[in-house]
Formats: C-alpha cells, sequence, structure tokens
C-alpha cells in the first residue's frame, strides 16, 4: 500500500467517525446505519445496550431519540492502524445528555473502533463505547427552543 492509500485511508475513516456523529447530531438513523457493514455492531455497556446490524441500529437510534430531550455528541480525532482492507482505532467522544425524564450527564469516553474497507468505502464493523467519565449532575442550562428551525437558511 503505497503512503498516499494510507493517508486517504485515514481521511476516510476520520470522514466516517464524523459522520457517525452528524447522523445522531441530526436523528438520521438510516444515515447512521448505512455506516456499517451490513453485520456490523454498536455496544455501549454502560448502558446494558447495543445493537447489531442496520435495522436494530435504526431501531435503536429511534428508541433512544424517544428518551432523550436533547444530546451533544463531540468527536475529537483519536487513532487508527490500517491492516489492509481493515483497520481499528479509536475516536474520543465528549456527550451532553438530557433525558426527558429530567435525568442529565456529562461524560468523556472512547469508542474503540473496527472498520472494513467495502465497495462503498471505509465502513464500521465494530464500535464500542467506554465511558472515562461521568457526571450526572442536573445541568443548569437548557436546549432553546425556537421557534423556526435553526438548521433552516
Amino acid at each position: 500500500m503505497s503512503d498516499l492509500q494510507a493517508i486517504a485511508d485515514r481521511v476516510e475513516i476520520e470522514a466516517l467517525r464524523g459522520e457517525f456523529t452528524d447522523a445522531v447530531m441530526m436523528h438520521d438513523y438510516d444515515r447512521l446505519a448505512s455506516l456499517f457493514t451490513q453485520d456490523g455492531t454498536v455496544r455501549l455497556p454502560h448502558a446494558y445496550a447495543g445493537a447489531v446490524g442496520r435495522e436494530d441500529m435504526r431501531a435503536g437510534g429511534e428508541q433512544l431519540q424517544a428518551l432523550l430531550d436533547y444530546m451533544v455528541q463531540t468527536t475529537h480525532p483519536g487513532m487508527i492502524v490500517l491492516d489492509g482492507d481493515t483497520a481499528s482505532g479509536r475516536a474520543y467522544m465528549s456527550e451532553l445528555t438530557r433525558f426527558r425524564d429530567g435525568r442529565s450527564e456529562l461524560n468523556y469516553g472512547i469508542y474503540h473502533d473496527r472498520y472494513q474497507r467495502t465497495s462503498g468505502g471505509w465502513k464500521f464493523t465494530e464500535r464500542v463505547y467506554e465511558i472515562r467519565y461521568l457526571d450526572d449532575t442536573p445541568l443548569a442550562g437548557s436546549a432553546p427552543h425556537p421557534a423556526g428551525d435553526a438548521a433552516s437558511p
């Protein structure tokens, strides 16, 4: 593999991780599921939750959203180890969440990832979220509720 190919692979994998966060933030669970291989998995051991396969991911995303008032998720670059058509890596995360029942959380964690090169580009085969810091102190702020959609021009 050439150095240029390795650079391209790293850029594509980093974009995949950013796309994941954007799909979560925009509640686009079809797009979220499309970022995984057909049999891809996501596990959230701290919540005793997970999903296997794209349909399960779509449903899980919708179920989670029903529990949330809001969530802000930010991905920070981590490391990537390329091995031909597979790779592994870590992405560092911060999440701020308020649940509809009034609970809230601020956490910092790591996604431990496995990736696969496919005909449609790099995809996740596995994401496992490990929380390293959790603060469940009630949040003082709230999400603004404007009259219009902030994403609209």
